[in-house]
């Protein structure tokens, strides 16, 4: 019914998520060129990243600043024949400022040949 290759980078890169592998799935499921945009900017300066090595940098930077407590992931969900979303609930807390916090999001990937070229994130609204 879906792109095969599309099913199975969807399923890889939320498998990996699940089990605290995300680098991993950069590594094997990420365009070198691919492009990350987050909803806000989280302190880098700026919302949109270019590049898997960047990307990566992007993980560090947040894998520094935060202790994750839980994660969960749900999906994926497939979209015609290149995307793909998912849903991640994380429990973390801000490292410097000792602040706790529940996150919900959405992520929104692009796949162009079994490998993720755009990851869009967009944040729960504030209840």
């Amino acid at each position: 019914m879906f792109d095969e290759k599309l099913t199975e980078t969807a399923m890889k890169l939320v498998g990996y998520c699940r089990e605290g592998k995300e680098y991993q799935g950069l590594d094997e499921l990420y365009h070198k060129d691919a492009v990350s945009v987050e909803a806000a900017d989280l302190g880098g300066g700026n919302v949109v990243t270019e590049g898997a090595d960047n990307i990566r940098a992007k993980h560090d930077w947040w894998n520094n600043a935060m202790e994750v407590h839980s994660v969960a992931v749900e999906g994926p969900y497939i979209h015609g024949d290149r995307q793909f979303s998912a849903i991640f609930e994380l429990d973390a807390t801000d490292k410097q400022s000792g602040a706790r916090q529940q996150m919900k999001e959405v992520a929104i990937y692009t796949v162009d040949d079994g490998k993720i070229v755009r990851e869009e994130f967009f944040y729960k609204a504030f209840e």
